[in-house]
């Protein structure tokens, strides 16, 4: 089974040389990256991968910029193998993910969505342990060693608190292929996909085994959409429109989850320091509209 890991890039240059290089040192050999370049005003880093003497990594620079979901719509068509991952281009791969992929697969071929284990690493490399992600930790489902959920659980789970790691995720290509990315949801656009694959009957595998650095830093898209409450309005859509999926579905608890968004109202109200200290009124009613209404 080769992996294809596709890589959007628009970013620091020293995250995404430590980026490629955790895919360089891959024990299991398996594996394809494809660089998307979306047109990063430095050309750098894109020479510099270019320059990577590997048949087995690719760079394409796109002739205008994508953005975001356009983008990583982009990497979806240019997947050519059975699994994928949207790795970011700031993140790390330990040396056994490939290899422990293949094994999950291997051993649990009808899984859509595969998540193994994550840790939370800084801007400098060092890992830690922030509120969203001690919230992650206790909305995450508890248990030991490889388990498959699906159906409303998991879509309630989700709904209720979105603890999965996006850029960690291996996906089956024929689902990035039939549901893609919406435009529209360039914040949310990974619980918009998971839900979509869960409504159709997909069920995700979750493992602990740590094979995967996420980084979180303040130069993050959804970091970036948070204080002037862009990303929470994406996220508002997607729960308002969920809701009403669900209970069409017969799912009321999901449905419920969807509705109340508890977690998300609460990261709202988080971010009402930063709108008060950049003195952002449109910001601050964003914020608060979508911690209150109902």
């Amino acid at each position: 089974m080769t992996l294809d890991i596709m890589m959007p890039f628009y970013g620091r240059f020293d995250h995404f040389r430590e980026a490629v290089q955790s895919v360089l040192a891959q024990r299991d050999p398996d594996w394809r990256l494809v660089i998307v370049d979306d047109v990063y005003p430095d050309p750098a880093p894109g020479e510099w991968a270019a320059a990577i003497d590997d048949p087995r990594v690719h760079y394409r620079r796109n002739a205008t910029n994508l953005g975001v979901g356009g983008n990583f719509r982009e990497c979806v068509r240019l997947i050519e193998n059975d699994r994928a991952v949207l790795m970011g281009c700031d993140d790390r791969m330990h040396p056994e993910y490939v290899g422990r992929v293949r094994d999950l697969v291997l051993t649990h071929p009808d899984a859509s969505i595969v998540q193994p284990g994550v840790e939370v690493i800084d801007s400098e490399g060092a890992v830690h342990h922030p509120l969203a992600d001690r919230v992650k930790g206790l909305l995450r489902f508890g248990g030991h060693g490889p388990r498959s959920y699906g159906g409303e659980k998991l879509a309630a789970s989700l709904l209720r608190g979105n603890w999965a790691y996006f850029p960690s995720i291996a996906w089956r290509a024929d689902d990035l292929r039939r549901f893609g990315f919406r435009p529209g949801f360039e914040v949310v656009q990974d619980l918009d996909l998971m839900l979509e694959i869960i409504m159709h009957g997909g069920s995700m595998l979750l493992d602990d085994e740590v094979v995967f650095s996420y980084r979180r830093h303040a130069g993050s898209v959804s970091a970036l959409t948070g204080p002037d409450g862009a990303k929470f309005a994406e996220e508002r859509r997607l729960f308002d429109e969920t809701a009403t999926r669900m209970r069409a579905l017969g799912w009321p608890k999901a449905a419920r989850a969807a509705r109340h968004h508890l977690t998300s109202r609460l990261n709202a109200l988080s971010e009402l320091p930063a709108a008060l200290r950049a003195h952002d009124p449109a910001g601050r009613r964003a914020l608060l509209h979508h911690a209150f209404a109902r």
